[in-house]
């Protein structure tokens, strides 16, 4: 099937809210915020991880469950696993660079041996170890009817919940791993997975309608439905005073581990993006062509990103904690533009050579 590149703006829009997140408060503390970067931009920004957890498993469903009943399955699987030790290998090199200039030796030592975590970085550290096994559960996955899927979905849910709250496994790293930990930025393997299970089923229904325009609006509007109807549900939980609620979310309450008005509000943002990214199909794609590219090398965009955040910008030009919001605001805009220009120009050089 022809590369979708809906799936890439859709994952595009997720890198550039992260690198958005990632590029100011890198270097201005909340306390620093004005309140029109809590509330709305900072808040715009909690709809990024569940949205890149969302299209992995929107992707995964397009490029690779189809193959699991093919030949060339085992090369596509070995093709996943190794992706998976390269994103382990630039997790650990990222790790080093977030921590190098404020960080003693040893607390770094400790992040590379999983005796602790960094902040930034760690999305990659879910990534890396979930292509090392999901490879092995996409043939169980693509066996399942709709209903079952569901079930799994509900089931993995719950059984995160109990872990979080009932075992230590014996290891403080490994429960970060697995089902996250409140003393740490981690992304739980277990807690995060019933997102990317969504993102399988709704990359099926993708694949099956993308072609035809009719059935990929109705796909769109559904999801967008999805969307408003957890947004809903966000407003119904959240507590009397719905502006703390939301400037509690910018301030990144809830989102480790996860509770339910984070996940309802991220979950709704992140189905908005994908509903949209689908009806605006190719021709928005091209309308919004630096983000795109962006989407189509996040792995790229998000090591260059990280790097220039780090090493120049807290680093060589030492802005940490030192400028204002808006000037974070538009070093940050910038470093979006660059991180197209850099893909763009990587992409060029790799078929040149």
């Amino acid at each position: 099937m022809e590369r979708i590149r809906a799936i890439d703006l859709a994952r595009g829009i997720a890198v550039v809210l992260m690198i958005l997140s990632h590029g100011i408060k890198g270097l201005v503390p909340f306390e620093e915020f004005p309140s029109w970067g809590l509330v709305p931009i900072h808040l715009l920004t909690k709809g990024a991880s569940t949205c890149f957890f969302l299209v992995f498993g929107i992707t995964l469903a397009v490029a690779f469950v189809p193959a699991v009943d093919r030949e060339d399955w085992p090369q596509k699987r070995k093709r996943l696993f190794f992706r998976g030790l390269k994103i382990l290998f630039w997790y650990k090199v990222l790790c080093i660079v977030e921590m190098f200039s404020l960080y003693e030796r040893q607390e770094i030592l400790d992040v590379l041996l999983y005796r602790a975590f960094a902040v930034y970085s760690e999305i990659l550290g879910f990534y890396g170890i979930a292509l090392l096994w999901i490879p092995f559960f996409l043939p169980l996955w693509k066996k399942l009817r709709w209903w079952g899927q569901l079930i799994c979905i509900v089931f993995t849910t719950y059984t995160a919940i109990y872990l979080f709250n009932n075992f230590d496994f014996g290891s403080v790293g490994l429960k970060a791993i697995l089902v996250e930990h409140e003393d740490f930025y981690t992304w739980g393997q277990l807690t995060r997975l019933p997102i990317v299970m969504v993102g399988l089923m709704l990359g099926e229904m993708t694949r099956k309608c993308y072609e035809s325009i009719k059935r990929r609006m109705i796909l769109a509007a559904s999801i967008f439905a999805g969307g408003l109807l957890l947004a809903v549900a966000f407003v119904l939980h959240a507590p009397e005073n719905l502006q703390e609620t939301l400037i509690s979310l910018a301030m990144n309450e809830g989102k480790h581990p996860p509770d339910a008005s984070f996940m309802l509000f991220s979950m709704s943002l992140a189905f908005f993006i994908v509903s949209l990214s689908l009806a605006g199909g190719n021709l928005l794609a091209l309308v919004l062509k630096p983000v795109t590219i962006i989407g189509s090398d996040a792995l790229g965009a998000f090591v260059f990103h990280i790097f220039v955040i780090f090493v120049f910008y807290r680093y060589l030009f030492d802005y940490w904690h030192k400028i204002t919001y808006q000037h974070a605001l538009n070093l940050t805009l910038l470093l979006i533009l660059l991180t197209a220009i850099w893909i763009r120009v990587k992409n060029w050089i790799s078929k040149e050579s």
